[in-house]
């Protein structure tokens, strides 16, 4: 599994209407793309308490065919022609887990990334990160989780979609316009090694 996401960081002014249209109106191509565990479409607003405006779309993949398929076609050409190239975050997937409310569609999504401190033993950040992963997978409202790593930088980041908003919770909170999960039920459940 790897997971990706790159963020559009948009004027405080901007009308994200804009976002919600290009969503609606192109969120479905994705739906059956092949090698795409899932695909959350994000947004953050101002006018909702977002320190920005921001579009950042989350991936899971199943194969990396599949995201690079994605990178290196029409559909992130699009983006770039629309919006310019964004930095593209990836990260190596450790665990996957769906949670109570797997059945449900996700509206919500909370990204918290932390940074591996110098000193400690990366198996046993990956340790307690997965300790976690387990306990927020277990929560109510809770669609699906994962955790995975950027072993460049010693980040790890848990990324949580949830049936609806969970105020105060710690990380990035977002809204979920439209969910692409063409191979889901291909994400391997719990440990990824």
């Amino acid at each position: 599994m790897h997971a990706l996401q790159y963020e559009i960081t948009l004027p405080a002014d901007y009308d994200m209407g804009i976002i919600r249209t290009r969503v609606a109106t192109k969120g479905h191509l994705l739906d059956d793309f092949p090698g795409l565990g899932l695909k959350a479409y994000l947004i953050r607003e101002r006018e909702a308490g977002s320190p920005v405006n921001q579009y950042a779309p989350f991936y899971l993949w199943n194969a990396p065919e599949g995201m690079n398929a994605f990178l290196w076609g029409a559909g992130f050409q699009g983006l770039v022609d629309d919006f310019g190239r964004p930095e593209v975050q990836h990260w190596t997937g450790l665990a996957y887990e769906e949670g109570p409310s797997s059945g449900a569609l996700p509206r919500a999504a909370v990204r918290l990334r932390r940074p591996v401190p110098d000193g400690v033993r990366p198996a046993d950040a990956v340790g307690a990160a997965l300790a976690e992963t387990h306990r927020i997978a277990a929560l109510p409202g809770v669609a699906a989780t994962a955790l995975a790593m950027d072993p460049r930088h010693w980040e790890l980041v848990h990324f949580t979609l949830r049936e609806r908003p969970e105020p105060g919770a710690a990380g990035e909170a977002y809204e979920v316009l439209h969910l692409s999960s063409p191979e889901a039920g291909r994400l391997r459940r719990g440990r990824q090694w």
